[in-house]
């Protein structure tokens, strides 16, 4: 093993768009850096902006946002909103955005998955405000479910990494969580 350094290894990530109100209007941005930070109700999920982002002051005021899935087919829409700034461009204007019940969490039609939020929880690192919302409804296409539940092979997330600055596909599913491991219980 060689030691390459402090490098952020967990790549890739998924691609998000992340949705808030910002002066009364919907905005977008692309955002791979959202965690999962628990798998109990209710569910919690974090999202990392520096504080530059146009959409920073959006989630502060209406204290919602959503985080949508696109797709691979929505790869040229989602970098876009990466590459340009709400404060110059109506990104929204790329969409069918609707609402859910929070009704200042903009979602978009175009992703098969949209997740909403409520704030839950700010903290304030130097150049990042890293917010914590509390999920409150999930909303899904039946294209992308198998049982009621999202299938990620029908799903097809676009996939962000750092190191190869480059978007991927999943590939093939190799194993069942919880089970694979089995193999070795009875050595």
């Amino acid at each position: 093993m060689n030691p390459i350094g402090p490098m952020n290894a967990l790549y890739p990530m998924p691609t998000t768009l992340v949705g808030a109100t910002v002066n009364d209007k919907p905005n977008f941005l692309a955002v791979a850096h959202v965690g999962i930070l628990n798998h109990g109700k209710p569910q919690y999920l974090s999202i990392g902006l520096a504080k530059v982002h146009y959409s920073n002051a959006g989630i502060f005021d209406n204290r919602t946002f959503s985080i949508c899935l696109p797709s691979e087919d929505l790869m040229v829409e989602t970098d876009y909103c990466g590459i340009m700034t709400g404060k110059k461009t109506d990104k929204a204007a790329l969409f069918d955005v609707f609402y859910g019940e929070l009704q200042t969490a903009p979602m978009i039609r175009q992703c098969s998955v949209n997740m909403e939020m409520k704030l839950h929880d700010v903290l304030d690192f130097k150049t990042h405000d890293i917010f914590v919302g509390e999920l409150v409804e999930t909303y899904a296409s039946d294209e992308v479910l198998t049982d009621g539940k999202v299938d990620i092979a029908k799903l097809r997330p676009l996939l962000f990494d750092m190191a190869s600055v480059k978007y991927w596909r999943l590939g093939p599913s190799i194993g069942k969580c919880w089970n694979a491991g089995k193999a070795l219980k009875s050595k």
